[in-house]
Parts: structure tokens; C-alpha cells; sequence
């Protein structure tokens, strides 16, 4: 979606998930377990899993969408939130199809079921991803998006599912990038778009964000992927 970026991801043979980047020579990141173990999740709770509010109840407005984390409303109130609302298969109002980039269009969500349990329940933490300050461009990848929040909804959404998260590695992609001053920027657009609209259709992209370039022209975009 960003060719021609450098990139590095390293993965630490002790941890789940381990990030860094050239600003960042050791992982500041690691998930190692996920406590305590709870009982074993029936089949109606894992059918349910995989509902959320339907993506016509969403904004899609780019900015909400990329810098306040507005897919999070996506998911019931149950799920991390506290509350009472019920998933229903039957109601139009719930959807297996997830909101995972700042493109809420046909064509452009994950489709929850066709995901593994843990892939599934990382896709609907990774709604809460956010920056954690202006300067995510060029601030260390672990420190520039909010993944503590992720983890800590990771670890609500397992319990309140019943699921015991099992160790689990994931492909992150990271761009850094630099536009040039004359780039036409509508076509970039385009590109970037039907991108992100073929990888979805090839299946296994559970998240795509990216932010806006900053007053030198620079910016952050991610994804992250399971790993069969």
C-alpha cells in the first residue's frame, strides 16, 4: 500500500507479540500469558463472538475513523464496555463484518468468520487502535498507537468470551514513509484504497491503519495479519 518503505520487524522468541522498529533496537512490547484460565466457551458463545453492529451504524469519517477509534463502537456493550446488549444472528442490526481500516465500505471489512478464535478476538481489540500523540510519524512504533489499550481489551474480550487465549504469533508491517512534494495525492488515494480492498478479498488482513502526513510530509501507516 506504501511501496518502497523500509521496514523491520523482529519477533521475540519468549513473547506472543514482540514490536520494534529501526528507532527501536529492543521489543518495549510483550504479551507472554493472558490469566486466569476460564472455562471453556460453549458454541452458542462462540457464534456470538463473531457478531458486531452493523457497519451502516458507523461513521465513515476518516478522521474519527483513524485517529479516534470509532470502529470501536462496532462492538457490544458486553464487550469490554459493561452493559447488556445481546448479539442476535437474526437482527439486522448485528454483523459478522468487521470495520479493520479507516475504510467503512462494502468490500474493505473482515469478514469475523472466516478468522480463527484468536485472530478473531485480536481484530475486535485492534478496533481500539489510536495514536498516542501528534508526533506518531516519527516516534518509535510501540510508543506512537495506544497498544496497551488493545492488549487490555484483548484480555476483557477472552475472559467475557470464555476463551483461554492461547500463545499466538501475528504478522505486523510497518510503513514509514516520506511523500514527495509533488505527489498527487488523489491517486495515492486510489491506490491505496483498491489495495486495501484486494487484500481483504485475499483474506488474513485484520487490520490496516494509517495516519495523516505531517507539516514535512511524513507519516505512519500498519498492518497486522494472522499467521496460519
Amino acid at each position: 500500500m506504501a511501496p518502497g518503505i523500509d521496514f523491520q520487524v523482529h519477533q521475540a522468541e519468549d513473547a506472543a507479540l514482540a514490536l520494534t522498529n529501526a528507532r527501536a533496537k529492543q521489543p518495549s512490547l510483550n504479551i507472554n500469558s493472558l490469566p486466569p484460565t476460564p472455562p471453556a466457551p460453549d458454541s452458542e458463545t462462540l457464534a456470538s463472538i463473531a457478531l458486531v453492529l452493523n457497519p451502516a451504524f458507523i461513521t465513515q469519517e476518516f478522521d474519527l475513523l483513524r485517529f479516534h477509534a470509532a470502529a470501536f463502537d462496532q462492538l457490544p456493550k458486553t464487550s469490554g464496555g459493561g452493559g447488556n446488549q445481546t448479539p442476535s444472528t437474526t437482527s439486522p442490526a448485528y454483523s459478522t463484518l468487521l470495520i479493520s481500516s479507516p475504510y467503512n465500505n462494502p468490500g474493505h471489512y473482515l469478514d469475523l468468520t472466516n478468522v480463527p478464535t484468536p485472530s478473531l478476538l485480536f481484530a475486535k481489540a485492534l478496533t481500539a487502535l489510536a495514536p498516542t500523540s501528534p508526533d506518531y510519524a516519527t516516534a518509535p512504533y510501540t510508543e506512537a498507537l495506544n497498544f496497551d489499550c488493545v492488549f487490555d481489551l484483548l484480555q476483557d474480550l477472552s475472559i467475557e468470551s470464555g476463551f483461554s487465549y492461547p500463545e499466538t504469533q501475528f504478522y505486523v508491517v510497518v510503513f514509514e514513509s516520506k511523500l514527495k512534494a509533488d505527489i498527487d495525492q488523489d491517486w495515492l488515494y486510489k491506490l491505496d484504497y483498491e489495495s486495501h480492498r484486494e487484500a481483504c478479498e485475499s483474506g488474513g488482513l485484520l487490520k490496516y491503519w494509517f495516519g495523516k502526513a505531517d507539516g514535512e510530509r511524513r507519516n505512519l501507516a500498519t498492518c497486522k495479519s494472522f499467521r496460519d
